[in-house]
């Protein structure tokens, strides 16, 4: 989705205070900005390092599943693709700073890009011939579907999480739940170029792959010219980074292009994941991604925590009612978020009366006060050199 910039230091809220103010409870024992950074490259790491564990297990129930075409394959890829979300949604976090997944050569346009024109890949409802899979002259190749994403527009969407999805799910014309694809598509005689179906899922499953394996790379630690190298040496400004990117997803990308534009247009295409009806699901993991940062935790797919020196710690050192406050805010948005129900293109119909739009407009006006809280924090740093991702 395309943004704008803002200034945060123009949206410090009312009453923050770049002074340190009276403790609200014992002060914590003092963190550096080293530590914090080491820590926040450790926790980054382990949800990139997740995130690929649980693409790879996906990938085998794809590839089980193109192998010999069922029923059950299907909905084994569709519970691993499920699974791997859930933990990918929390990495949003470490975006919108021009970092590995979105700097000027970074993945993020392959991996994670949305809004989707189903028929730029495949057959759609009024349109059974449409989209690369159809077009036999095109190469289903890693290569070429890297080269055809986005390609005529940011919604030609050829590759990543969406791609797959549609192609597990198909369009959803369900009021009370996803889409429901059905497994003669990959199947000979049944559907039309069903090999060039089966043959896209598989490998546009390998290219997610790589794409997130060059983020495990990229944040790998003991290597001394990887990005979390530069990362940990960058002391205030890597900060500065970290919380640009927290301000840009609570206030521009999830409070704004996921939530704000559904709610405006009513309008499933504008739903994050609408052909599995996993929105709501997006929306507590990027706003549980956000609280993991600020309190330096993470709870890895097995239980086991990560937790160590942390933005919140850093804060409550310069003013500790604060950081109390922005971790209550943001403690605040993951409870609204999960207060969301499926379907997510149920909750935003009607009126703003109606309980599902009541429970989408408090998850945003949580995330958008938790962004100007984000702001204050920073500030209190000595940080107020940064932009805010804004929707358009």
């Amino acid at each position: 989705m395309k943004s704008i910039l803002i200034t945060l230091a123009l949206l410090i809220p009312a009453g923050a205070s770049a002074q340190a103010s009276a403790p609200a409870s014992a002060a914590p024992a003092a963190v550096s900005t080293a530590a914090v950074l080491s820590h926040h490259s450790r926790l980054v790491h382990a949800n990139y390092a997740d995130t690929l564990q649980a693409a790879k297990t996906m990938q085998a129930a794809v590839n089980a599943f193109v192998a010999q075409p069922s029923a059950e394959g299907l909905r084994a890829a569709r519970k691993a693709w499920l699974a791997a979300r859930d933990i990918y949604g929390q990495t949003e976090a470490f975006r919108f700073y021009g970092g590995p997944i979105d700097d000027a050569n970074g993945p993020e346009g392959r991996i994670n890009a949305w809004p989707m024109d189903e028929s730029f890949v495949d057959g759609v409802k009024g349109k059974p011939s449409a989209g690369l899979i159809n077009d036999r002259k095109v190469p289903v190749t890693k290569k070429s579907l890297a080269r055809h994403n986005e390609r005529g527009g940011e919604e030609n969407v050829a590759t990543g999480w969406h791609a797959i999805e549609f192609l597990l799910w198909g369009q959803d014309f369900n009021d009370d739940g996803p889409g429901e694809r059905s497994v003669d598509d990959f199947i000979d005689g049944k559907a039309a170029n069903a090999d060039r179906r089966r043959q896209y899922l598989r490998v546009v499953t390998e290219l997610l792959i790589d794409d997130l394996g060059s983020l495990v790379t990229a944040w790998a630690p003991d290597a001394a010219k990887n990005y979390r190298a530069r990362f940990e040496r960058g002391g205030i400004e890597s900060l500065r980074r970290v919380f640009v990117g927290l301000g840009s997803l609570s206030r521009g990308e999830l409070a704004g292009e996921r939530l704000e534009v559904a709610l405006a247009s009513q309008d499933q295409e504008d739903e994050h994941s609408c052909f599995s009806d996993n929105t709501h699901r997006d929306v507590v993991a990027n706003a549980l991604g956000i609280e993991n940062v600020w309190l330096g935790r993470y709870v890895r797919p097995d239980g086991s925590r990560l937790q160590g020196p942390s933005l919140r710690d850093l804060v409550a050192a310069k003013d500790a009612a604060l950081a109390e406050r922005t971790t209550a805010q943001i403690a605040a948005s993951v409870a609204a978020a999960n207060a969301i129900q499926a379907p997510f293109d149920r909750e935003v119909i009607g009126t703003d009366e109606a309980p599902g739009r009541k429970r989408v407009h408090a998850t945003i006006a949580s995330l958008v006060s938790q962004s100007q809280e984000l702001v204050g924090a920073a500030h209190a740093l000595g940080i107020t050199r940064l932009t805010l991702v804004q929707p358009e």
